[in-house]
């Protein structure tokens, strides 16, 4: 059938199938009450998919595993008695597996010991390559909501510290289809204890896109989290980079400093901010996507409060939305302080462009002047030069006349040529004016 209706289409995309089985990619869980799910999520820098794959060849049953498997950034794999899924993501990886729950550890035990339980063994669990950033063991038992006595019981299962949790979802009759229980503690085991409380005829599918939320929720808090250290690592310098700009716009204000040295103090501000916007950058930008995550699944979650505790959502408002804000306020201080220095720059670089401008004009004037000393040279040049040339045609002048009177022509030599002076003037000035009149073209011309 599929070969049929492509024939009756235009070639597909490239990225056609990749694009529309993404919503596939990470289908949820089905899981069977009563169930245990030990979940782990590691930071993944420095992790190839290679290291990552080696280490799943180590479950039983699976050390044919190719690369090719991974390169969808997720698994599901059926181990004898317990499956287990792998999705590797931006900055973390996760696995979940999900088993069947230990008998000492069902509804009314107290503080049950779980992670020697675990199916995969402890020794594979421990070696998971990278870095630990969440781990939860969630337990979901078959447990009628209508029961009174889910806190006291709820206790003994979490262990010590205030109990957080509701009812969650909404059936098609208006109720609430299970219950989250949680503290937020670490135990001493290094997992955080999570209940999920639903009756026993609970969907397969239902069950497992309840655990998928409360796990997201937990591992996008914590990875949202992520930016709060950075940020405070960042407030004194950010301060110090505030205040070193302060005082280069004082200095600039009162000009009291030469525009080498500022610019120098101020190339120097410039780069560290860039370098701190481009190293904590992203980590902000993900903080801020995290926080919407973490938005999103305690919506789906669509909480119902129980008597006594705190929702889920409301304690998230109260302990995690100060740390983003805290984040934000940071990141939009960075982003501030790099737009005043540009501001700075561009009021330095005007005061520097009207300074050259004045040098400029001074020099021009100073080449003004200069032209018109030239100018002046040079008629008094041609002056003199007007002079000598008549100087010299009067006496070859007189010499012709001298010449000619011993010829035996009757004429006074030194009169002639008086005469004759005013004509030889004005003769030597025009040919003067015309040889320049005709360079003053030629230079017009080129």
């Amino acid at each position: 059938m599929n070969e049929i209706n492509s024939r009756c289409l235009p070639q597909d995309d490239a990225l056609r199938h990749a694009l529309h089985n993404e919503i596939h990619a990470r289908p949820s869980a089905r899981v069977r009450l009563p169930a245990l799910i030990v979940y782990v999520a590691v930071l993944n820098e420095g992790v190839s998919r290679e290291q990552e794959r080696a280490h799943l060849q180590r479950l039983p049953g699976h050390a044919d595993l190719t690369l090719e498997q991974l390169q969808g950034n997720f698994l599901r794999l059926r181990c004898d008695g317990f499956t287990l899924k792998w999705e590797r993501h931006t900055e973390f990886t996760r696995y979940s597996i999900v088993q069947s729950l230990p008998a000492h550890a069902d509804w009314g035990a107290v503080l049950p010991g779980l992670a020697p339980h675990v199916a995969t063994g402890t020794d594979w669990l421990r070696h998971v390559p990278g870095q630990t950033v969440a781990a939860i063991e969630l337990a979901m038992l078959p447990v009628g909501l209508a029961q009174s006595d889910w806190l006291p019981k709820a206790q003994a299962w979490l262990g010590d510290g205030a109990i957080i949790g509701s009812r969650m979802g909404n059936t098609s009759e208006g109720q609430s289809h299970s219950c989250l229980l949680t503290h937020f503690r670490i135990g001493e085991d290094g997992f955080e204890r999570m209940l999920v409380l639903a009756p026993a005829d609970t969907p397969e599918g239902r069950a497992g896109r309840i655990s998928q939320r409360v796990l997201e929720l937990e591992t996008y808090r914590l990875m949202a989290l992520r930016g709060l250290p950075v940020a405070k690592q960042l407030s004194p310098v950010l301060a110090q980079a505030e205040a070193q700009l302060a005082d280069i716009t004082a200095r600039l204000e009162r000009k009291q400093d030469g525009d080498q040295s500022l610019l120098d103090d101020l190339v120097g501000l410039a780069a560290r901010v860039e370098r701190a916007t481009a190293e904590h950058g992203y980590r902000f930008s993900a903080t801020r996507a995290y926080d919407r995550l973490v938005s999103e699944r305690i919506a789906e979650l669509r909480e119902r409060p129980l008597p006594g505790t705190q929702t889920v959502g409301e304690f998230m408002q109260r302990r995690l939305s100060p740390a983003m804000a805290t984040v934000a306020a940071t990141s939009q201080r960075l982003s501030a302080l790099s737009e005043r220095v540009s501001r700075t720059s561009a009021l330095l670089r005007t005061r520097v462009d009207i300074a050259t401008e004045a040098q400029n004009q001074q020099l021009l004037e100073k080449l003004t002047r200069g032209q018109d000393l030239q100018l002046r040279l040079q008629s008094t040049v041609e002056g003199l030069s007007i002079a000598a040339i008549s100087y010299y045609v009067v006496s070859l002048l007189l010499y012709g006349a001298k010449a000619l009177k011993l010829a035996g022509l009757p004429i006074q030599p030194e009169l002639a040529v008086g005469v004759l002076i005013p004509v030889v003037l004005w003769g030597v000035w025009k040919t003067v004016q015309r040889i320049h009149d005709k360079l003053h073209r030629e230079s017009r011309d080129h």
